[in-house]
């Protein structure tokens, strides 16, 4: 490894001790835990499975670093918190870095630049980008030992600010800046979607096709498998209604509020002021009636929660197909759809989906899926090994925090690597825990063609 300063730093005395540092630790890391990411990939076989959708057009005899190997450290980098390619300069010299790829440690030989990671995302085409897309729906099925009795299918769609001249940027009304805007669908923490578009769309543009593949795979896995589709009142579009409808998946959508939807909910509104004047106490009533816009095919059944707050009337509606109590399918199913919201910040905020910044919009897909592969590691983490322990709710920067940023001494011999990891650590016990589940983890049935 490159060591530039040799001279010892000299620091403030401690009583009469000196106190000195120098940078000849010898092959140190900071992300010890990085091999816990390792295990998890070999179990789902993630990073293999991704190679396999993207042609290498190289020359096998130029070739320094396999795609294999650049998608390994471009993933595995975004997981522990390296959101740039620039920051592959020096981490690409980091033995235990080298290692967690499966290129094996070569002091001599460094992992990929930033330039040859750069032209990877660039290279990537539309028919590669398709393949890696089946390869997250296909890795949630593997996921699943047993036949799931019931799918919650959560459709959200999100802002992605950009600040170049990304092609396909357009300024966005309701952001108020120029952005594109990604389409996620999760069913619970594990993610199967992440589509990246621009924003001068329908916000719900595309959701009816993907829910038409989605229902068509969980169904040739899964034949009885119910399947709800639930989503804000942007995906309240009477064609994807029709097609649940036709299809036997159940859903439940937000609905924007207007004149006739509110005159159809005053009995349920005007008792909750009135009670609310009474009282002086927050009110919640739920009710139901049928309504169909003027657009749409046929009435619907409608649900309508009438709130009243200190701050005046709060009323909320949704329309399903479902049967059950209005309040219990508005508490216990509708607002659950918000855990989706959190898991989108993971994306952006704690997995860099949000650096955008290639120019051409392909390219930018490919850095959506590599944040989107990041996750399933993590979120596979999170809920095969994290359950029953102080990190099960954890997001993703927690998890990275508390089990990825670990300082430790990396010493290689012809027969075997060993990691001396901090003796400070303070969660030792648990990381022990976690890799003895990773070990221990059941074989999940193969996905059928």
């Amino acid at each position: 490894m490159t060591e530039c300063i040799t001279e010892p730093l000299m620091f403030s005395s401690l009583k009469r001790q000196n106190i000195q540092a120098d940078f000849r630790g010898g092959w140190l890391t900071s992300d010890g835990g990085a091999v816990l990411l390792r295990e998890v990939d070999r179990s789902i076989g993630l990073i293999d499975a991704l190679n396999a959708c993207i042609p290498d057009p190289r020359n096998p005899f130029f070739i320094a670093h396999s795609q294999r190997t650049l998608l390994a450290q471009r993933i595995f980098g975004i997981a522990l918190g390296y959101e740039d390619l620039n920051d592959h300069q020096s981490l690409r010299e980091d033995f235990l870095f080298q290692l967690v790829c499966e290129r094996g440690i070569q002091r001599d030989l460094p992992l990929a630049s930033p330039p040859t990671l750069c032209r990877l995302e660039n290279r990537v085409d539309r028919q590669a980008l398709g393949r890696i897309a089946e390869v997250f729906v296909e890795t949630f099925i593997r996921s699943h030992a047993t036949a799931p009795k019931e799918l919650i299918l959560d459709f959200d769609p999100t802002n992605d600010p950009v600040h170049g001249n990304q092609e396909q940027k357009f300024f966005h009304g309701y952001y108020d800046q120029y952005c594109f805007l990604p389409l996620y669908v999760f069913c619970g923490s594990q993610l199967l979607v992440a589509y990246l578009r621009p924003a001068n769309i329908d916000g719900a543009l595309h959701s009816r096709a993907i829910l038409k593949l989605l229902v068509k795979r969980f169904r040739r896995q899964w034949p009885h498998v119910r399947i709800i589709f639930r989503g804000d009142s942007g995906f309240c579009r009477w064609k994807l209604m029709r097609w649940c409808d036709k299809h036997n998946v159940g859903y439940i959508i937000g609905l924007a509020r207007n004149a006739v939807l509110e005159r159809l909910a005053r009995p349920w509104t005007d008792t909750s002021a009135a009670q609310f004047a009474q009282t002086k106490e927050k009110q919640r009533l739920f009710g139901e009636f049928v309504y169909g816009a003027e657009t749409w095919d046929r009435e619907r059944r409608v649900i309508v929660k009438a709130e009243h707050l200190d701050q005046g009337p709060n009323s909320r509606f949704v329309v399903t197909n479902l049967s059950g109590e209005p309040q219990a399918l508005y508490d216990d199913l509708y607002c659950q759809r918000g855990d989706a919201e959190n898991r989108i910040k993971e994306q952006q905020l704690g997995l860099f989906a949000d650096r955008t910044s290639c120019h051409d919009f392909v390219a930018n897909q490919f850095r959506v899926l590599l944040s989107a592969a990041a996750y399933l590691l993590l979120d596979t983490l999170r809920r095969e090994t994290l359950g029953g322990t102080e990190l099960a709710q954890a997001q993703v920067d927690t998890i990275r925090l508390k089990l990825l940023k670990i300082g430790g001494r990396v010493v290689c011999s012809v027969r075997r690597v060993v990691i001396h990891l901090a003796e400070g650590y303070p969660l030792k016990e648990l990381f022990a825990r976690i890799l003895a589940r990773l070990h221990t983890l059941p074989v999940p049935l193969a996905a059928s063609g």
